[in-house]
C-alpha cells in the first residue's frame, strides 16, 4: 500500500478528530481511505473500491442512493451543467437579467465556463431560428 501525505487545515483536521473521538471511524486513516474511495465512485460509478468495509461504512453513515445522486448533480456530478440549464432556462423565458445575477453570483467574469455561459445567453438575446 503507498503512503501519501497531504496537508488539510487546522479546522478539517479538528472535524475529522471528532468524527474518530465519536467513534464514527476507527481512525484518522480510515477516514481518510473511506473519504477518498467515496470520492472516487462518485467521479467514476465503475470505480474498483480496495477499501475494506467500505460497504459497511457507507452504511453505517446511512448514505443513500438520493444522497449520492445529490452529490452528484444533475449532470454526475458537475455544476456547470446545472449552470447551463439554468441560464437556459432563464433565458427560454427571456428573464435575461436573472440569468446574468445567477452567472455574476456563481462566477469570475474570466472563467471560461463563465464566457461560455454568457455566450449561451447571447444566443437567447439574439433570438435562435425557431424563435421571433
Amino acid at each position: 500500500m503507498a503512503k501519501d501525505t497531504v496537508r488539510y487545515p487546522d479546522e478539517v483536521v479538528e472535524e475529522i478528530d471528532t468524527l474518530v473521538d465519536d467513534g464514527m471511524f476507527e481512525s484518522k486513516s480510515e477516514f481518510y481511505r473511506f473519504s477518498a474511495e467515496y470520492v472516487l465512485t462518485l467521479i467514476d460509478p465503475d470505480h474498483d473500491v480496495e477499501t475494506f468495509n467500505f460497504d459497511e461504512i457507507k452504511s453505517e453513515l446511512d448514505i443513500t442512493e438520493e444522497d449520492h445522486a445529490k452529490a452528484l448533480g444533475t449532470d454526475g456530478g458537475t455544476f456547470f451543467l446545472d449552470a447551463v440549464i439554468t441560464v437556459r432556462k432563464q433565458g427560454l423565458r427571456g428573464n435575461y437579467e436573472a440569468a446574468e445575477r445567477f452567472i455574476d453570483t456563481h462566477y469570475e467574469a474570466t472563467d471560461q465556463e463563465c464566457i461560455i455561459l454568457e455566450e449561451l445567453l447571447g444566443t437567447y438575446r439574439e433570438g435562435t431560428p425557431n424563435q421571433p
